[in-house]
């Protein structure tokens, strides 16, 4: 006896697969506020990529949002640093040119993923969240400078 499988539960299928698949790309589409916004996560890898052909690139930010000692003890090459426990982050976020592309990254991930998603309330137009952190980076054995 052969099963049959409804169409409306295939097409529902194939659409919880796309955005599965699309999800895992790590890409976010913004569901409101600006148009066009585009939030992302990325592996170090690409991280690496990103900043190679962005280096020469006025409109490129590397963030930094560790505290002054982690930022001090080591970080991305260019980074600026806003401490993520800092009382005044999201005023200090809100102040900067939304229309730039900014690289956000933390130790290990989470304050970078929570500030990103501030940026996105606040209508920054294009931000990259490093997945890991700098300890991924560095365990990977990607460069540092202090």
């Amino acid at each position: 006896m052969k099963m049959r499988i409804p169409k409306w539960m295939m097409l529902f299928l194939l659409v919880l697969l796309a955005s599965l698949a699309a999800g895992c790309a790590g890409k976010v589409e913004s569901t409101g506020g600006v148009t066009g916004q585009q939030i992302q996560n990325i592996g170090t890898e690409e991280t690496l990529a990103l900043i190679q052909q962005n280096r020469n690139n006025n409109d490129f930010v590397v963030l930094d949002v560790r505290t002054p000692e982690e930022f001090n003890s080591g970080r991305l090459s260019g980074a600026v640093n806003i401490d993520f426990y800092s009382s005044t982050f999201a005023d200090e976020l809100d102040r900067l040119d939304k229309d730039k592309v900014y690289l956000v990254y933390c130790r290990t991930g989470q304050r970078s993923a929570k500030a990103v998603n501030l940026m996105k309330e606040l209508g920054f137009t294009r931000v990259y969240n490093m997945l890991g952190g700098i300890v991924q980076w560095q365990s990977q054995g990607f460069p540092t400078s202090k």
